[in-house]
């Protein structure tokens, strides 16, 4: 029997079309659109049903209510389909499938986003063939992950990035293997892809405060004062090379001593696209060790934002957010 996929289309650049103020979503255009890819009508495809959002978004609007309307989404149609194809904008496309991925808990089917660099719109384009594959591979692969799929290449979600904003290769896995790569055929690398775990069921989660600092040569910590308050739940800091900061002064004491006090947890990941954040590795991290800061490892900065927002919403003991941040979940962090 043809499997059944279910698309789920959020927005962004593959269903725009151009207006006098640049590229925009217009209702109505993907699934116009969809009609007119002959391949989708192939015995090899998959059939599809289509879900379009309203209002269709630029992805740099997206953020955690449009992560738990998807999850919800797939929550109510789970049992009748054998995968999900979410279709997003390739801005905040790797926080949406990390936050998926902590969602969707015990998941037995494929869910893969993608999207496009070139609008469908346009004559040349880089959509087409993402859809068409993305549906091939969620119909016929048993991969129960949340996954990215993009230039020819199938990423586990929590450990993808975007590393071009005008490259057709527009994603990486920098500390992962990519699940599956396509050339003539597809190759899944079954044994990087992750078994399931335990019953399907989604963990929504609320929006905390947390905020993010890319540290820099000179950089002024009394600028970040302000933000230190008893409101701010998590902080997210993308150190130098292994974990580490410029030598410490008063006020970066203050501010880490503040956190400390408040029961903020630091988050420390590396600004290096490869490798791994580990506190305690050079004197340069003694100050983040002394503040109870926790390594972020190997984590994109994308996944350890929203796991820290996931845990937070999960749990109000500050010691067990620490040690399941350390703690590889979904396959996001080596250690």
């Amino acid at each position: 029997m043809k499997k059944r996929i279910c698309i789920i289309h959020t927005g962004g650049t593959i269903g725009m079309i151009k207006t006098t103020n640049g590229y925009a979503p217009k209702k109505g255009f993907m699934k116009q659109a969809l009609s007119t890819i002959q391949e989708l009508n192939s015995e090899e495809m998959p059939f599809y049903d289509y879900i379009e959002y309203d209002p269709l978004l630029d992805s740099s609007d997206v953020s955690v209510k449009e992560w738990v309307k998807i999850a919800k989404d797939i929550k109510e149609k789970y049992h009748m389909y054998d995968g999900f194809v979410i279709l997003h904008g390739t801005d905040t496309m790797a926080y949406t499938a990390s936050a998926l991925s902590f969602m969707l808990d015990g998941l037995s089917k494929p869910v893969i986003l993608t999207g496009s660099q070139i609008p469908l719109s346009e004559i040349r384009n880089d959509g087409r063939d993402n859809i068409i594959t993305a549906l091939l591979i969620a119909a016929n692969y048993n991969i129960p992950e949340v996954c990215l799929y993009f230039g020819s290449k199938l990423m586990r979600g929590n450990r993808a990035t975007k590393i071009s904003s005008d490259h057709l290769i527009a994603f990486d896995s920098p500390n992962y293997p990519f699940l599956a790569e396509i050339g003539v055929n597809i190759e899944v690398k079954n044994k990087l892809v992750r078994p399931t775990k335990g019953d399907f069921k989604v963990r929504t989660f609320d929006k905390r405060q947390i905020a993010v600092l890319k540290i820099f040569p000179g950089i002024q910590w009394e600028v970040f004062e302000s933000i230190m308050t008893s409101h701010l739940r998590g902080f997210v800091i993308e150190a130098l090379g292994a974990g580490n900061l410029p030598k410490a002064d008063h006020i970066l004491e203050g501010l880490l001593k503040r956190a400390k006090e408040n029961d903020t947890i630091i988050v420390v990941c590396t600004q290096c696209l490869k490798g791994s954040a580990v506190i305690g590795q050079y004197e340069a991290s003694s100050t983040l060790s002394q503040a109870g800061a926790v390594s972020g490892y190997d984590m994109t900065v994308e996944a350890a934002v929203t796991k820290l927002d996931y845990l937070l919403s999960l749990y109000d003991d500050v010691e067990t957010v620490k040690r399941l941040m350390e703690t590889n979940l979904r396959g996001e962090l080596t250690k």
